[in-house]
């Protein structure tokens, strides 16, 4: 790589740690920073998903026991995840460069939608109704998601397991942390078994995206998140244009 694309996947990994611990929706910055770099989409996805992962462990580790509290007593979410999960790794893998291309600037604006509409979606959790089957479907129907592209997965879960049970909502932003965790694995152990990657991209923003969590996370009770999240969406609207560009 080229110092400037170092630099560049540097400044976007710590920018997509900072976003994700304050607001959501930090793959928008790191997705099209790889590709600018010249990877291709799907090539961009893959790695996008691996050099974020690290933050999701930090996530866990914030939570402490009651993660693993959690995980225990929905574990039969965990086990849906990691199968829908799989199925979209396997979906993507047998996807056409040419047709994820076509794919996915939908897939950016509906993150990007999804992140706009996080507050509004927080706001409806009191009407929440106990649907189980409902619940596992819309679960697996996110996995499937997640593991073919992820951006917004934590928005899609949020929305999901909040409309479809009696959770309080300290209980749901744990299980929601745990699922994500659970997809984003499978999805990255799949990913390391059956194709290529570009360690060295991972090796640039990993690290990055950690301490820029780690910021995130600090500042996270003073910045204004409407202002962080507006400029999140416009950059997500300005991408999935981008791309729709690129592929049409």
């Amino acid at each position: 790589m080229r110092a400037d694309d170092i630099a560049l996947l540097a400044i976007a990994g710590f920018a997509g740690g900072a976003v994700n611990a304050i607001a959501g929706g930090g793959s928008l910055l790191v997705y099209p920073a790889l590709v600018a770099t010249g990877l291709s989409t799907i090539a961009a996805n893959v790695t996008n998903s691996i050099a974020l992962w690290p933050g999701y462990i930090g996530n866990l580790i914030g939570i402490g026991k009651s993660a693993l509290t959690m995980t225990l007593k929905y574990k039969d979410l965990a086990f849906i995840s990691a199968a829908g999960a799989a199925a979209g790794v396997s979906i993507l893998l047998h996807t056409s460069t040419d047709a994820f291309d076509v794919v996915v600037p939908f897939l950016v604006l509906l993150a990007t939608l999804l992140i706009a509409l996080q507050p509004v979606i927080a706001r409806h959790l009191t009407a929440r109704a106990r649907h189980p089957i409902v619940l596992r479907v819309a679960i697996a129907l996110a996995a499937i998601y997640g593991g073919y592209f992820g951006g917004g997965l934590g928005v899609i879960l949020l929305g999901t397991i909040g409309l479809t049970t009696s959770m309080e909502l300290r209980e749901l932003n744990i299980v929601k942390a745990v699922l994500t965790m659970v997809v984003s694995s499978v999805a990255l152990v799949c990913f390391v078994m059956f194709t290529s990657i570009d360690w060295l991209q991972v090796a640039v923003i990993s690290p990055a995206a950690l301490l820029g969590g780690a910021v995130g996370g600090r500042i996270a009770m003073r910045i204004n998140e409407r202002v962080l999240r507006l400029i999140v969406v416009l950059f997500g609207a300005a991408v999935g244009m981008w791309l729709a560009v690129r592929a049409y």
